[in-house]
């Protein structure tokens, strides 16, 4: 940040992502698809970077390759001014042992700590979508002398058990406590049936998680995890605090999309993220100028409808042919859906193929899967959970590269 506080944003990368198998069998969670031309990973980097933060390292571990090539072909920043996003892979560097948690990940790459010397760090996930100026968050930090701030979300108590629940003091702002994913906390004193939840997005001064990751590293018992262990010690030290993404603004947004946040984690969540994009409101939408989401389309033409092809309430892609008909749905580029074949809420990655007369419905289809000439899915849930991986939402999902029978 020019003339400010100087900043190092480490994004953490590495995640598995098994909930969301079949579109992680071959890569890292954050290198998903989502929303036609852009990947998990490029929401949090496009916060940070419209947010002046401009110096980021992703580690990244975890089937790495499709999202190491894309953060290197897309996030190119200025070298004359002594900025970056680069990836950074599990190296090893304490030891022939790979990452044994997010807070392991960290004190193995303190080398780019110690490189850059920032006053601060911000240590975000890098698989949720949502808008987010971290500029507000850092400003609190530096002003309450916090050691670290957390981001936490309103969500209902009732979802509290699939988050981190951060407890709150009386004055609103000082972490009391912090459970990792328990099942009935209690709520919030000014809103009984909510609690705040962990984004995953943590601003620490240097100093402080350079020390927590030391006597993080010797405890044996520690799960060596960034919500999980760095934070409750932290807590416990009274050198905790909590910033309400409630109060973010966004230059940009609509009300309706204020404080939109979602964990794709799961096949039913990314699929109904998807669905917020193409609402004739949209709970999230795409198009916000002010505060872009960045990625690196291709070099492809524009979408072509042809032979009667209509789409309507979805997103199509450059490169796409449609000569069929498509409906609530979202199409990556290359998605070619043939004369008499029918999408319905559905999500296509890059180069899909819909034959003549197929119908695809409630599904998410990886790239390059071909539905040939009058095959479904989507149509016989029967035959659909012997033959393909079934939501418990009843969404169907087809790996990369899958030939449907």
């Amino acid at each position: 940040m020019r003339g400010g506080p100087s900043v190092l944003g480490i994004v953490l990368a590495g995640g598995e992502g098994k909930r969301l198998m079949p579109l992680t069998a071959d890569r890292a969670k954050p290198a998903v698809t989502f929303g036609g031309t852009y990947r998990l990973v490029d929401f949090v980097l496009s916060n940070l970077v419209n947010g002046d933060i401009l110096r980021n390292c992703v580690l990244t571990q975890y089937k790495s390759h499709s999202l190491d090539r894309h953060v290197t072909t897309t996030w190119r920043m200025s070298s004359l001014l002594g900025n970056y996003i680069t990836p950074v892979p599990a190296q090893q560097r304490l030891g022939p042992r790979w990452y044994l948690g997010s807070a392991d990940a960290i004190l193995q790459s303190l080398n780019l700590v110690h490189d850059e010397q920032p006053d601060y760090i911000a240590v975000f996930g890098a698989d949720h979508v949502y808008r987010m100026d971290p500029r507000q968050m850092l400003q609190q930090h530096i002003e309450n002398g916090a050691g670290v701030t957390v981001a936490g979300i309103r969500v209902p108590r009732a979802e509290a058990s699939s988050f981190g629940v951060i407890t709150p003091a009386s004055d609103g702002v000082q972490v009391e406590g912090f459970l990792e994913k328990p099942a009935a906390p209690p709520g919030l004193p000014d809103d009984p049936g909510k609690v705040f939840a962990s984004m995953g997005n943590y601003l620490f001064t240097t100093k402080v998680l350079v020390d927590a990751l030391h006597r993080d590293a010797e405890n044996e018992d520690s799960v060596h995890d960034m919500g999980g262990s760095i934070l409750p010690m932290l807590t416990e030290q009274g050198m905790a605090q909590v910033y309400d993404f409630s109060d973010n603004r966004v230059p940009g947004e609509t009300p309706r999309e204020h404080g939109y946040w979602r964990d794709v984690g799961t096949l039913d969540s990314y699929y109904d993220a998807h669905m917020d994009l193409i609402s004739r409101h949209p709970a999230f939408s795409l198009d916000n100028r002010k505060w872009p989401i960045y990625t690196h389309p291709g070099q492809l033409p524009p979408a072509r409808f042809v032979s009667g092809g209509i789409a309507s309430e979805s997103i199509v892609s450059p490169g796409c042919v449609i000569r069929g008909q498509v409906t609530r749905s979202v199409l990556s580029p290359g998605v070619v859906v043939a004369e008499g074949a029918v999408v319905q809420g559905s999500v296509l990655h890059d180069n899909v193929t819909i034959g003549r007369g197929a119908v695809v419905r409630g599904s998410i289809l990886d790239k390059n899967v071909d539905v040939p000439a009058g095959a479904t899915v989507g149509v016989n849930p029967g035959r659909d959970q012997e033959l393909y991986t079934v939501s418990p939402n009843g969404i169907i999902a087809l790996g990369k590269g899958r030939l449907v029978v």
